[in-house]
């Protein structure tokens, strides 16, 4: 049998591939605006039922974005934002230099 490898060594094998990293922002961004609209959701004392029926949505729909398994589109976004009471902002950042 071969050596076991470290969660570490996994990941960093994983990493290394071509296109990972660009496949874990997306993770990251899917997961961190999944977050932000169940926290926005549960402030205002919503269920994702609820949140479904004013964004026009179905709640399974509402249950895979707030679990980061949808990357959502611009329009989508706006929908969500309106009926959590919010504005939504898209900016653009310069990306950190390569060293």
């Amino acid at each position: 049998m071969g050596e076991r490898k470290s969660w570490a060594e996994k990941r960093a094998e994983v990493m290394s591939r071509p296109g990972a990293g660009a496949a874990y922002d997306a993770a990251r961004i899917r997961f961190e605006l999944g977050t932000a609209v169940r926290q926005r959701r549960e402030e205002l004392g919503l269920t994702q039922s609820d949140l479904a029926v004013r964004a026009g949505l179905k709640q399974p729909a509402v249950a895979r974005f707030e679990a980061g398994g949808t990357m959502p589109s611009i329009p989508m976004l706006e929908r969500l934002a309106e009926a959590l009471e919010l504005g939504l902002t898209v900016e653009f950042h310069r990306l950190p230099e390569a060293g």
